[in-house]
């Protein structure tokens, strides 16, 4: 969007129009460094001066200001220290000193706003054009949505960075799910899934280990997920949840042999429901937490033999449907009490895709991979502020899953000390 040409006298030090010139003629990390020096300054004082004409209520040398009672009154200096260096304003007065800015305060001599904000803007979810129209409204600035496409792309070395970090070596639970979205590749529209693994680590916070992109979801993309996780230095998982993609244990068994595979029960509660009446769905509903919430395994399987007796006439493919994935179903009945109810659910994760898909709503289309990284990595704050606890009574938890896993778990130090 090119901006439209006025009569104001104070304008941005570039041009929205030579943006994209003046940033493809930067070639070396300095020169765009220089020219984001001088964007900082052009917007600071633009948005200044916007904020002078709204509180006058007239533009500089317009007829209506006039015997207003009130009028620009020149400029003072004023030095500022930005994130990363410093930048000397000319900052807008009215003769009534009443003009009291509200980008920057009158003893404020820090500010760390222009790639901030724009980055924070784009990290909820706003579009490049999104982000130019609010500055437009708010301070009378005009950037391209290039600009702001480029600001947000100085991030990428820190997603590459933050991909390839090497992990813990022990995880106690793993999650694996996938969302569907829509990015450009090689001038078309696909659908592509975005493949997520958050993993719980031995304090028992929560914590994405990582993202990748492919087109479609599917075991043997999910094999190379795995298989980059190790050689990230991840070495052990004692429990991985996940739902009932075909293959998907094979493949977890192949890079990890020891790690116990842990289908999500409520995929398999929303499997039923789905099928059920409106009038039957909260007697089958609670008549399946019998099943899941058993104490033992011999009662959840006496649970699931009265489960089938009373609904197999009317629902005979809800108990059949339990038995064939209790293989996978099973392995929580041996795990503790504390933690039983984290691994027989994927809420983590699906907690976590329902954040990121209010972030990503609004996206008809990314326009590339890196696009769709960038955005979630800039999001990571907002959205494991909820993560910021352990899993509830996780150190009794981790003492019993000691015991448990023995050779695969020690915890020198985190045993109680002997009276």
């Amino acid at each position: 969007m090119s901006a439209k040409t006025d009569t104001q006298t104070t304008t941005p030090a570039f041009a929205p129009e030579l943006l994209q010139q003046l940033l493809a003629e930067r070639k070396t990390a300095g020169e765009i460094e220089d020219l984001l020096k001088d964007l900082r300054k052009a917007f600071i004082e633009h948005a200044l001066q916007g904020e002078l004409t709204h509180l006058l209520g007239y533009e500089k040398h317009a007829v209506a200001g006039r015997k207003s009672g009130n009028s620009r009154n020149g400029t003072s200096r004023k030095t500022l220290k930005t994130e990363d260096s410093t930048v000397e304003l000319a900052i807008p007065r009215d003769r009534h000193g009443a003009f009291a800015p509200q980008l920057l305060g009158k003893y404020e001599r820090r500010w760390e706003g222009f790639d901030e904000l724009i980055l924070a803007l784009y990290a909820r979810g706003m579009s490049t054009r999104d982000i130019q129209d609010l500055l437009r409204q708010k301070y009378a600035v005009e950037i391209s949505p290039q600009f702001v496409s480029d600001v947000c792309s100085a991030v990428s070395t820190g997603v590459a960075e933050w991909r390839e970090r090497p992990l813990a070596a022990v995880w106690p639970i793993v999650y694996l799910d996938a969302l569907h979205l829509k990015v450009r590749d090689e001038g078309r529209v696909v659908g592509k899934a975005l493949y997520v693994a958050v993993g719980v680590n031995l304090e028992g916070r929560k914590e994405l280990l990582g993202l990748w992109l492919a087109q479609g979801e599917g075991a043997k993309f999910w094999l190379q997920v795995l298989t980059e996780l190790q050689a990230r230095g991840l070495q052990d998982i004692l429990s991985l949840c996940c739902d009932g993609l075909q293959g998907l244990p094979e493949a977890v068994a192949s890079v990890f042999p020891h790690t116990t595979v842990q289908t999500c029960v409520v995929h398999l509660v929303r499997y039923s429901l789905r099928m059920t009446s409106d009038q039957d769905g909260q007697q089958v509903t609670a008549d399946l937490k019998t099943i899941y919430q058993a104490a033992t395994e011999s009662a959840a399987l006496r649970a699931l033999e009265a489960f089938q007796i009373k609904w197999d006439k009317k629902y005979p493919l809800f108990a059949k449907s339990w038995r064939a994935n209790w293989a996978r179903i099973r392995p929580m009945f041996e795990l503790p009490a504390e933690i039983r109810r984290a691994v027989y659910t994927t809420n983590v994760i699906e907690s976590l895709n329902f954040s990121l898909r209010k972030i990503l709503k609004g996206r008809s289309a990314f326009p590339n991979d890196a696009s769709v990284y960038r955005l979630i990595y800039l999001s990571l704050e907002q959205v494991s502020r909820k993560w910021t606890m352990p899993i509830k009574h996780w150190k009794a938890a981790l003492q019993q899953l000691a015991i448990l896993f023995e050779e695969r778990l020690p915890l020198a130090g985190l045993a109680p000390a002997q009276p």
